[in-house]
């Protein structure tokens, strides 16, 4: 599967700029990957104390668009987004891809040192997306910090862990960190997409977007503040061969998750 890495800036608290900047480097790349990866909140930045940007999902315009793109590049886009749904304000995952309605999952883990938990409720389940056959986990930002929660169910494993971020540059040594565990405990491919430039709030961002094959290998490469798109080619094939050469995924302590969320 070729999946592209979309690194760039976010336009603040500005949907309709937003939408624009994506629409044009979709187009740039088209034909030439089958799934693209946007940063966390794309649309509007991580401006968590304006809940009036929230969109209602699937009829807003921002769905609409991520639709019209999907259909019209024949892509896949995975990101996240403000999004209102049954009277609840969300940070919503998602995964619109051509002719077929969207996949999403509601973040989890709230960072309430940065105002998030003040507006929107967590989600409480652990769905996994499926394109093409490769099956697909996906995170936002907080949730990277929390590895129980990402943990592979070994009666139904997922491919690839796709991780959308806003992760600002004076914690991204945790970045660093914490994606290379994650893939390496799950045995599957590690995807991190974060912004570059700087925010509303004057927050600066480096990116450090990233790409982990089986071997733990970046095969994106990228530089520090790069604002581009890097297409990487992840063979499922090969990473399935890797489980049954080190099945270590069968060796798995059984689990039950017991701190979801009851109040949600």
């Amino acid at each position: 599967m070729r999946v592209a890495l979309l690194q760039y800036p976010i336009e603040w608290a500005d949907p309709q700029a937003n939408i624009g900047l994506l629409d044009e480097r979709l187009r740039a790349i088209a034909g030439q990957a089958d799934m693209a990866v946007v940063p966390e909140m794309f649309s509007t930045g991580f401006c968590t104390d304006r809940p009036g940007l929230a969109e209602q999902w699937g009829a807003g315009p921002t769905c609409q668009a991520l639709q019209r793109m999907a259909d019209d590049y024949h892509i896949a886009i995975v990101g996240s987004m403000m999004a209102r749904d049954n009277g609840k304000l969300y940070n919503r995952g998602f995964l619109f891809a051509p002719g077929v309605a969207p996949q999403h999952y509601d973040k989890h883990h709230l960072y309430a040192s940065g105002g998030e938990a003040e507006f929107f409720t967590p989600g409480n389940e652990r769905p996994i997306f499926e394109y093409r056959g490769v099956k697909i986990r996906l995170a936002v930002c907080y949730d990277l910090r929390f590895p129980v929660w990402l943990r592979q169910d070994k009666h139904n494993l997922y491919d690839i862990l796709i991780v959308v971020a806003c992760w600002p540059t004076v914690r991204i040594q945790y970045w660093d960190a914490l994606l290379p565990a994650r893939a390496a405990e799950n045995h599957c491919y590690g995807i991190g997409v974060n912004m570059v430039g700087t925010d509303g709030l004057q927050l600066d961002y480096n990116g450090h977007s990233v790409a982990y094959d089986t071997w733990l290998k970046d095969v994106a490469g990228f530089e520090d503040y790069e604002a581009t798109t890097k297409i990487v080619d992840l063979s499922i094939e090969k990473l399935r061969h890797f489980r049954e050469v080190l099945p270590q995924w069968q060796e798995a302590d059984e689990y039950q998750l017991e701190n979801k969320r009851t109040d949600v």
